[in-house]
This record gives C-alpha cells, sequence and structure tokens, in this order.
C-alpha cells in the first residue's frame, strides 16, 4: 500500500461525505481517525466511497495537512480505507484488523542468551515455589469421571464443582461464570465482543504491553489514565470519560502489572463514583490472585451490570493450566461463551480437574500462601538495598518493581555489561515520550545472596547518565 493517502487526488469526492466532520470536536490525527472509523463501522460510509483529499479535510477542519495524513495512515493500518494512487483514498472493501508489526510485547520479550547471569525480565513466577502437580494428577487417575464422553461433549463448560469453589470468593455475584485459556485469552475474547474500529478505550499508564497490542489489532485507541500506588487517578478518569466517550475500561485491580499497585478500597469507590455517570463495560484483569496481599477488589461491587472480572491461575499455580476464570453480567458474557461455541468449544475439564484440586487441596494452598509471603520478602530485601543506596521505589504487590531511572537506554546498558537483563519500560507507556523512565524488574526467583549485589548494579543502573539530551513531554 502507498503511503501517499489522498492529497494529490482531484477527483470529486463521493456524496455520502458531505458533512463527514460536522460537529468533530477531537481535531487531532486521534479524534479525525475516530471519527471516520466510527463512521465506517455504523455504515454511514459504505464500502467503495471515496473520500476527501487530505488537503481539503485540513481545509475544512483547519489543520494541518500532516495531522490528517497521520490519521489516514492510522485507518489504512486498520484496514479500513485503502489507497487507489491518483485516483483517491477509499473506504476498503472489507475492513481487516490490522497486523502489527513487532509488537510491543514481542519486544519487551527479546530471546534471551547466556551472556546474562540474571534475568529480571520476564515476569513469571519462581517455578520452584508453584504448587505441586504431581498429586493432583495422581488424584484424577483414580477419577473415572474423566472417561465419560457425555459429560465431555455435552456437559458444562465450567466443572460445577469448580463454579462452587470460585464463587464462594468472588469479589461480586456474577450472573455467569465461566472458564477461559487464559488472561489474554479472555481479554482479547472480552474487547473483540465490545470493541469496534475506531473506539476508545481507557487504559492504565503504564499498561501491561499484550493490552495495547490487542486494542492496536481492533483498531481501537488505548486512551491512558496515569496511577498512583492505590490505583487510576479518579480526576483524570473523569477528564477522559469526558472528552473521548469511550466504550470500555480495562484496569488490573491488584498487582498491577508492571507498577505492582493495588486498588484501595477507598479508590474503588471513588472510580465507581465516576464511572456511574457513563454507559461503558468495565474489563478487570485480576493476575495475580493467590500471590498478591491486596484483597479481592472489584468495580463489580458497585457496576455490577457493567463488570467483567477476569481471575487467572498462571503465577499463582502454573503457566501450563493455561486457565482464567471470567465472571459478569450474562449480556456480556453470553455473547463470548456462544461463540466459542463455535471454536474450542471450552476449556479442558481435566486441567480444571487439576486446577480444583489445588483450590481445595491443604498441602496446595499453603504452598500458594509460602510463595505470596516469599515473593513479599524478596522485593522488600530488594527495595530496601536500593533505598541504602539512594534509590526509591514504591512498595508493589505481586513479583515485579517498577524502576525509575535517570534514562533507559543508560540503565539498560550498564546492567547488560553486568549481565542483567530487565525489561525496559518504553513498551508499558501508553503514548509519547513519559515524564521519566523506568525499568520493569521481576526479582521473584532471585537467591538471597545476589540481593545485595543486585542492589548495586541497579542502583548503578538508575544513575547513570544518558549519552544524549532528550526532551521530555
Amino acid at each position: 500500500m502507498t503511503t501517499e493517502l489522498g492529497p494529490l487526488d482531484t477527483t470529486a469526492p463521493d456524496p455520502a461525505t458531505t458533512g463527514l466532520f460536522a460537529g468533530v470536536h477531537d481535531r487531532t490525527a486521534a479524534g479525525i481517525a475516530a471519527t471516520v472509523g466510527g463512521r465506517i463501522r455504523s455504515g454511514a460510509l459504505s464500502p467503495g466511497t471515496r473520500l476527501p483529499t487530505v488537503r481539503e479535510v485540513a481545509r475544512e477542519l483547519r489543520v494541518s495537512p500532516a495531522t490528517v495524513t497521520q490519521a489516514w495512515r492510522a485507518l489504512a493500518a486498520a484496514g479500513a480505507i485503502v489507497a487507489r494512487g491518483r485516483a483517491g483514498t477509499f473506504v476498503a472493501d472489507a475492513p481487516a484488523r490490522p497486523v502489527a508489526a513487532g509488537g510491543r510485547y514481542q519486544r519487551l520479550h527479546s530471546r534471551s542468551d547466556s551472556v546474562f547471569r540474571v534475568d529480571l525480565s520476564r515476569g513469571i513466577p519462581d517455578p520452584a515455589l508453584l504448587p505441586d502437580l504431581t498429586a493432583a494428577l495422581r488424584r484424577l487417575g483414580d477419577d473415572d469421571s474423566i472417561d465419560d464422553l457425555s459429560a465431555t461433549y455435552l456437559g458444562e463448560a465450567m466443572l460445577p464443582e469448580l463454579d462452587r469453589v470460585v464463587r464462594a470468593d468472588w469479589p461480586f455475584r456474577p450472573d455467569r461464570l465461566t472458564v477461559l485459556d487464559g488472561a489474554l485469552d479472555a481479554i482479547d475474547r472480552l474487547l473483540t465482543a465490545q470493541v469496534r474500529l475506531g473506539d476508545a478505550v481507557v487504559v492504565e499508564n503504564p499498561c501491561f504491553p499484550p493490552f495495547l497490542d490487542l486494542l492496536a489489532r481492533l483498531g481501537a485507541r488505548a486512551v491512558p489514565v496515569e496511577l498512583d500506588e492505590s490505583g487510576m487517578r479518579p480526576g483524570e478518569l473523569a477528564a477522559v470519560l469526558a472528552e473521548h466517550a469511550p466504550t470500555a475500561l480495562l484496569l488490573q485491580p491488584r498487582a498491577q502489572n508492571p507498577t505492582g499497585a493495588s486498588l484501595s478500597a477507598t479508590r474503588l469507590r471513588e472510580l465507581a463514583d465516576v464511572l456511574a455517570q457513563h454507559d461503558l463495560v468495565v474489563i478487570e484483569d485480576d493476575h495475580s490472585a493467590g500471590i498478591a496481599h491486596a484483597p479481592p477488589r472489584s468495580l463489580g461491587t458497585r457496576l455490577p451490570r457493567h463488570t467483567v472480572h477476569v481471575r487467572s491461575y498462571s503465577k499463582s499455580h502454573g503457566a501450563d493450566l493455561r486457565l482464567a476464570i471470567v465472571g459478569g453480567p450474562a449480556t456480556l458474557l453470553d455473547p463470548v461463551i456462544e461463540r466459542r461455541m463455535l471454536g474450542p468449544g471450552w476449556s479442558s475439564r481435566l486441567l480444571q480437574r487439576v486446577l480444583l484440586h489445588m483450590l481445595t487441596d491443604d498441602a496446595a494452598r499453603a504452598r500458594v500462601a509460602a510463595a505470596r509471603a516469599e515473593y513479599r520478602r524478596r522485593t522488600t530485601a530488594l527495595r530496601k538495598e536500593l533505598s541504602r543506596r539512594e534509590v526509591s521505589v514504591s512498595p508493589a504487590d505481586g513479583i515485579n518493581l517498577w524502576l525509575p531511572v535517570l534514562d533507559e537506554s543508560a540503565a539498560m546498558i550498564s546492567l547488560a555489561a553486568a549481565g542483567v537483563k530487565a525489561a525496559p519500560g518504553t513498551p508499558f507507556e501508553v503514548i509519547g515520550l513519559p515524564a521519566s523512565d523506568h525499568l520493569r524488574i521481576t526479582p521473584a526467583a532471585v537467591a538471597d545472596t545476589d540481593i545485595p549485589w543486585l542492589g548495586a548494579e541497579l542502583a548503578a543502573a538508575a544513575q547513570a547518565a544518558p549519552t544524549y539530551r532528550r526532551v521530555r513531554r
């Protein structure tokens, strides 16, 4: 596809585009893209409709041609429009999801090699602290129900016994509970059901990179709200809701990745009061259930008709389980469940039985509780080492720390020279240059003997001077 999207074409525009930008208030590239994307989605602009030239749009909206070109390129990347040289720019015949080249998640997890003595970049738990799977597998060997094919094909997607156990400590009373194949599978299916091309979706800033990749593939706009130690800032959320009219809000209620922030009870009430005036879907990713110290909190306690809560067990019980429990109103979950029946149908009931065993077995429960305490001890010990060297890191729940550094590139180079790999902060930032640089570090599997040495190396990296001056927003 050519990158020249319309500025040179001279053919008269399609009459269907008359008044296309009437009433547009957000005249940024994102706002223009959202307006056109919304008209395409609603059918007001049908496939094959010829769009005005870049110069015509710029003149009508009184913005620079570069702004319109940026909007057109975003729509082209989303598969919504197509340039046909001097013939003009047209609504695509079959708008497709964009295919991102080298998404944020891929950049975050570049391949490690043997030069690194310690890898703090991966964001995963210590395998040695996970509960033992063999006990659950041995129990399954004596369970005759796993061979009942009628239950396999015709039974409920979620084991009734697992449903009862999970409901007992779900943060609100959901209409539906179902099982999906991990947190990202759940988030992907929920976003696909609720979000359309050009929609605005509120996200935390910094944000888990796969969420941003998923939104980019849907052609949606990620609208950031800054965090503090108690979660999203309600004043900023209110301003974003008023300006962008988003379709959905995506957040992590505890052990937020990468900052480790958890919603306080007060902050939850404040956010719920702000959201009560708006009609949007809240999708919560509770990815650290079991190893987070914060209690299970959900906006579903205040907004049960608008909230879907996702609880996954990869960090607490094992990534290979590939299971997440999803609970919320029937109006939001039934379409996801029905669509899934045309694909995988259900998540393995064998794996559900493994999870059920570990959620009810005393030894497995004790193991998860011990891991939760050990992760806190390790992160606290490393924070103290950094504090001794005048580097302050905010308290964090879960397994990650958000390390402030003078310069991201200089810090990464300093650590690499010492044989330490960390995750760069840039993929977590939603837009533009951050007000300050960070690295995400995961000390979940760090040995006690390495903590003093790592504290010294991380402190040196945090204070490493850049080799050039950056202009910050």
